[in-house]
């Protein structure tokens, strides 16, 4: 029997009065279904008295939203007492004259395995309390609507109420308790969700949606249009099922809400034939498709009327999903989760600094994140969460400065004379930007607190000779420096470049310097002597890979430690260069521009140095983005190049073939190139799944000329220097950012031949056109990486991509305001209360812990 439209009403008046009188029982207000309702209901009614008391509610309806929250329980009480007279009048509800049955509560909140899932019913959402409601008969159908023409079907039995099982108890589980501690979850279960990274309780809170599907929308049968995304509430008259000669189950169900009926389809969910049952209400959320010019819904989202709405008439959240889960389980269980733990869970963010920064509670982020009210609401809780990750990031690196300055360490004796000396000595005279990070690392040097400052500079920009500087003004103190390089390739040109330059320095202080390169590679003998050497004093300058930080390598007097390529190692590593000498000052240096603010909230535990500015002399790279059509030219190009005796770089964004892009991989395009492009050439082949040895020899080989063309992936993004190679091919270009480009483009431009970055981009989206203009157009890496961070954000520039850095999950693309922010913040915090153990900070400083637990040092 469909519903009239004084049983509608009823409903939703009924579920108004269960969500506690909010004005949410209807996707924008009861208002918002006010002359909808009214004229349905005017078309049902049979006399003036029906008629005059529809208008009424229709007025009543439209002003709700202007009713004091404490008068609206009365309001809906007499608007219940209006709508029985009024059904009372009308021909059709003469049935109601004997007592109405009311609705049993939904099943018990107990969300049921995934593998159970495609053989038995949803079931709901643990948590989820729903009281009984007094309901009105349904009366007999109207006829049919002419679009699609279906039979009436007689009245089906109502359908079957589950007994309500026993509520779970949670009361010894905690946020940190494993997943198996609420209802339905096993073992096996657990470990499906560990790929998702939920392992625990707290995990469920922040597996946040990826996105959000808006089916607000409700509008009637007859006036649905193809396309549109819109949600339906209607009765089952009639459901089918049947199976393909390949095996598939369709399900198919007619709808009818008494404008007209539509049918919907399901696949691969046989269990729905039993569960959709006549008689059933249910509310129907999807896309309008079209089949053999019928309106119809493919494999939409569904749940019944009574239950409250989690996966349709809302904004729904869609989760990220694994093999063995469905997205309704997930969502139900989210559900369940946040709706039995936000009650508990204390905020964090002390109420002052919450209320001055406009900030929601963390209660209610959490809330609104999963089960937004609307997109104003899904926002401020994003701001909310986000400025959280990024104010705990910031007072993890600030706790770290605290710690860091605290220690004693050892000041290098520096005289001003000797530094103007070893200045004059250098083949080159250093820009202002060198002059200025060098007397500032200099001046950190002569304090007794250890240095920890980073050294930034774009490729080219001559960071590694005010390292070298550093170094030598250390070792003439009498202590020994070490900079650790991330590959054995760029171990060896800093060896080479630091040894070239240190002859010429040696001769003009009078003094030789014992410089030694230390790999994986180095034999044994030699590395035996160079061991004893490092321990005896004897060797001044280490230059070397992970190798040096093995256990046996000793050495008498570090006093100064550099890293190059920061955040490609990892906090261990790091640490355990430290761990080398004591309390070593400590000189980081990046090729990756980072913009000021962004620079100051990651490494905000470090001094900030910034070479900006180019050497003379050096050249601009010349940029072009092209489309697949001019591929062809490109290769044409890239021989001409070899033709003169050059070198080039091929990029990929894979490693191999996918199914699910159409990104080049580089191990099909090398095959591809060698046998069909560049058939007499030589070509390489360079990716991350090789071997560390392999990668060594593959860029040796390409260093020494043995081939004309490196094809590679992003592995080469860092550390490889071909003076001899001109052009760098970067297929796929629009699925970088700007800052790897840049990366890749200072690849080439080493030598004195003029140089080439050609872009080839696939299916660009307008962003991504975006990002190629700017680098077709702009050789200043800072200059990028300012125009990166505002067309992508600061989300990516932390996370893995920055070794030793929390992963942040909401910080996004409009977020520079809210990193000052947290930035200002955090420095306020800790100005007034550095150690956190103040009483309205002990929240904030259990949460800081948690949130840095497995990274005890940050840079």
């Amino acid at each position: 029997m469909v519903l009239s439209s004084f049983d509608k009403l009823s409903r939703m008046l009924t579920q108004e009065k269960r969500l506690g009188y909010k004005n949410k029982a209807v996707f924008g207000g009861l208002e918002k279904l006010a002359s909808t309702w009214g004229n349905e209901a005017l078309q049902e009614a049979t006399t003036d008295e029906q008629r005059a008391l529809i208008n009424e509610m229709v007025q009543d309806l439209a002003r709700y939203s202007e009713v004091a929250e404490a008068d609206r329980p009365h309001f809906i009480h007499r608007l219940l007492v209006k709508l029985h007279k009024a059904g009372g009048g009308s021909n059709v509800s003469r049935e109601r004259e004997a007592p109405a049955a009311p609705l049993q509560p939904p099943p018990p909140p107990s969300p049921i395995e995934p593998a159970q899932a495609e053989t038995a019913p949803e079931s709901a959402p643990v948590g989820v309390e729903v009281g009984p409601e007094p309901a009105l008969p349904t009366p007999d159908p109207p006829p049919p609507s002419p679009r699609p023409p279906v039979s009436p079907r007689p009245s089906p039995p109502p359908a079957p109420h589950l007994p309500r099982e026993a509520q779970p108890d949670l009361s010894n589980a905690g946020l940190d308790s494993s997943v198996t501690k609420l209802p339905g979850i096993k073992e096996a279960m657990a470990k499906k969700l560990a790929n998702l990274g939920v392992r625990t309780i707290g995990d469920f809170l922040s597996l946040y949606p990826r996105r959000y599907d808006d089916y607000r929308t409700l509008k009637p049968i007859n006036q649905l249009q193809f396309g549109e995304e819109v949600t339906i509430i209607a009765q089952v008259w009639e459901t089918r099922q049947r199976d393909t000669r390949n095996g598939r189950s369709i399900v198919t169900t007619t709808l009818s809400d008494g404008t007209a009926t539509i049918e919907v389809t399901w696949f691969n969910q046989p269990w729905l034939a039993q569960k959709l049952t006549p008689g059933l209400q249910l509310v129907i959320s999807g896309k309008v498709d079209e089949y053999l010019g019928r309106l119809t819904f493919q494999s939409p989202e569904w749940e019944e009327l009574d239950k409250n709405m989690i996966h349709t008439g809302r904004l729904v959240p869609v989760y990220p999903l694994t093999e063995g889960i469905t997205i309704k389980w997930l969502r139900n269980q989210i559900k369940a989760t946040v709706d039995y733990w936000t009650r508990r869970l204390p905020d964090y963010l002390p109420e002052e600094s919450r209320q001055r920064l406009g900030m929601l509670p963390l209660d209610e982020a959490i809330r609104q994140i999963h089960f937004p009210d609307d997109w104003g609401k899904l926002e401020a809780a994003r701001r909310r969460l986000a400025f959280d990750e990024l104010l705990l990031i910031q007072l993890g690196v600030l706790r770290q400065r605290r710690a860091w300055q605290a220690q004693q360490g050892r000041p290098v004796n520096i005289n001003a004379e000797v530094v103007e000396r070893l200045l004059q000595a250098l083949p080159y005279q250093l820009t202002s930007a060198q002059r200025k990070a060098l007397d500032e690392i200099v001046a950190d040097l002569r304090r007794e607190t250890p240095m920890s400052r980073l050294l930034q500079g774009d490729v080219g920009s001559g960071k590694t000779v005010v390292a070298l500087a550093a170094m030598v003004l250390t070792v003439l103190d009498g202590g020994q420096a070490a900079i650790l390089a991330p590959t054995e390739i760029l171990a060896e040109q800093h060896f080479q470049g630091m040894s070239r330059l240190l002859t010429s320095i040696a001769e003009a202080l009078g003094r030789p310097f014992q410089i030694r390169l230390l790999t994986g590679s180095t034999p044994a003998a030699e590395r035996k002597e160079l061991l004893d050497g490092l321990a005896n004093g004897q060797v001044d300058i280490l230059v070397g890979t992970h190798a040096i930080i093995q256990g046996d390598v000793e050495l008498k007097s570090l006093r100064l430690a550099v890293i190059d390529e920061q955040h490609r190692f990892g906090v261990e590593q790091r640490a355990a260069l430290r761990e080398k000498g004591f309390n070593p000052h400590m000189l980081v240096m990046t090729a990756t521009p980072i913009p000021r603010t962004l620079a100051l909230t990651m490494y905000g535990d470090l001094d900030l140095s910034i070479i900006d500015e180019m050497p003379p002399g050096r050249q601009i790279i010349e940029t072009r983005w092209l489309t697949p059509r001019e591929r062809e030219r490109a290769y044409s190009f890239i021989q001409a190049q070899i033709e003169k005796g050059r070198q080039a770089f091929i990029i990929c964004p894979l490693v191999e073939e996918s199914e699910k892009t159409e990104a080049k991989s580089a191990v099909e395009e090398h095959k591809r190139l060698q046998s069909q492009i560049f058939p007499k050439l030589k070509l390489g082949l360079l990716h991350g799944r090789m071997k560390a040895e392999e990668k060594e020899r593959v860029m040796a080989a390409f260093r020494d000329r043995e081939m004309h063309i490196l094809v590679s992936t992003s592995v080469v993004e860092v550390g490889i220097d071909v003076p001899n190679a001109t052009v760098i091919l970067v297929e796929g270009a629009n699925r970088f950012g700007l800052a790897q480009l840049h990366q890749f483009r200072g690849r080439v431009g080493r030598g004195q031949h003029q140089s080439y970055c050609l872009l080839l981009a696939d299916n660009a989206s307008a962003e991504a056109e975006q990002r190629l203009a700017v680098i077709e157009r702009t050789s200043n890496g800072f200059e990028l990486a300012e125009q990166d961070l505002q067309l992508r954000g600061p989300g990516e520039f932390f996370g893995t991509r920055q070794s030793g850095l929390p992963d942040l999950k909401l910080v996004k693309l409009s977020d520079t305001k809210l990193l000052e922010l947290a930035r200002q913040e955090a420095s306020l915090i800790f100005e007034k209360d550095p150690s956190l153990d103040s009483p309205h900070n002990r929240l904030l400083a259990r949460q800081l812990t948690n949130f840095w637990s497995p990274r005890s040092d940050l840079n």
